[in-house]
């Protein structure tokens, strides 16, 4: 019998990907898709996939759908996300939504008991605690939709107590690799968005500029895993081909490699964690010839410090931190800050902001707004 699926972004690379992945398999079937604003888009994957159920974040987006597309229902807003993760019927959502904007839906999915594929890493990034708590009171699971966390997903899979010692997440270095601070200061949006193995979102794009990423990752990986944050590491690894590792107790340390394709990551989530044929060619290690790895400059990369401390600290701090890169990273794209200004902007916001204790998601939601209050004017300040 087929699953019953529901995409969350499904216009963006994560929700194209995944359509593709659908589109090879038997195993699922779409019944909702949903998007902030590109409308046509949507309209378009709903009529290919005979989807009647979507939903449009923006109003006059959803306006524009509801005019130009009668086969099926458009559902409007946050609450129309939430609204169709609940009436969908589906039993898996795959939450491929950018930002702090995907935790409500996570919590509705969770909530339901409904099994989540992951692509939105800020739900465990702000929501930490409070949403494996949910999943685990509901039995809902989590699957992650990641090249790093696939891979140590993998790797972990069947490893008794006590075996693993740390684990390593890799970074490409991004476009920026090997650059001093000085180098940092009057680089461009367009070079930025150059990275130099995947192609993504704008947003996650300048996050893999920034190294901040890879802090996001590491706290996905601490929430994902139960590791602790003082056994995970970052390694810079500019093949991309090597996607995580991991230290056993007696010094052998496990390795996971395969082509940067997205699908790979896609396909393991959707179908239970199970491996099935894609048409991607494998690697042909004598044509890779080396891989190498190398340290990461936190001197020159300040963002993945900053992300190491507001994991340490806790509480709101990741909020906290995540709302102020949002705001941050969406005005160096719309050149309204530098690049090397980004952690700045990051850094006074955490400093005005001292972690709270987080009991519920209200709690969650105040310091994201009071986050990006302060971060805006970090902004403007700094114009």
């Amino acid at each position: 019998m087929s699953k019953r699926l529901l995409i969350l972004g499904s216009t963006g690379s994560i929700g194209t990907q995944a359509l593709d992945v659908v589109a090879r398999s038997d195993e699922l079937e779409l019944v909702g898709l949903s998007a902030e604003r590109s409308w046509e888009a949507l309209v378009e994957q709903a009529r290919a996939h005979g989807v009647r159920q979507i939903a449009l974040v923006d109003e006059h987006a959803a306006a524009c759908a509801s005019e130009a597309w009668t086969d099926g229902e458009v559902l409007t807003g946050a609450e129309g996300l939430v609204e169709l993760v609940v009436e969908s019927g589906a039993e898996l959502v795959l939450n491929a939504l950018v930002g702090s904007a995907g935790l409500g839906p996570t919590v509705a999915t969770l909530g339901e008991g409904i099994d989540l594929a992951l692509a939105n890493k800020e739900s465990l990034v702000v929501g930490g605690e409070l949403v494996t708590a949910l999943a685990e009171a509901t039995g809902a699971r989590i699957v992650p939709v990641d090249s790093e966390h696939t891979a140590l997903h993998q790797l972990l899979a069947g490893q008794p107590p006590g075996a693993v010692e740390r684990i390593t997440i890799t970074a490409s270095g991004g476009p920026f690799r090997g650059r001093g601070r000085d180098e940092l200061q009057d680089v461009t949006v367009k070079q930025a968005l150059a990275h130099p193995t995947w192609a993504m979102g704008g947003k996650i794009t300048i996050d893999s500029a920034t190294l901040m990423n890879k802090g996001l990752e590491v706290m996905e990986a601490h929430h994902l895993f139960g590791t602790p944050y003082d056994r995970i590491d970052v390694v810079v690894h500019p093949q991309s081909l090597v996607h995580g590792l991991v230290q056993l107790s007696d010094g052998a340390m496990l390795a996971h490699l395969g082509p940067p394709d997205m699908r790979i990551a896609i396909s393991y989530a959707l179908h239970g964690g199970e491996s099935v044929d894609l048409p991607i060619t494998p690697l042909d290690l004598a044509a890779v010839g080396e891989l190498t790895f190398e340290p990461v400059d936190l001197d020159v990369f300040p963002c993945l410090r900053l992300a190491g401390e507001a994991a340490r600290a806790g509480g709101t701090a990741p909020c906290v931190l995540n709302a102020a890169n949002e705001i941050a990273v969406h005005a160096f794209l719309e050149d309204r800050l530098a690049f090397a200004e980004i952690p700045q902007v990051i850094e006074q916001t955490l400093s005005e902001l001292p972690s709270e204790p987080v009991r519920a998601f209200e709690s969650l939601y105040e310091a994201d707004r009071q986050a990006r209050l302060v971060a805006r004017e970090a902004v403007a300040a700094l114009t």
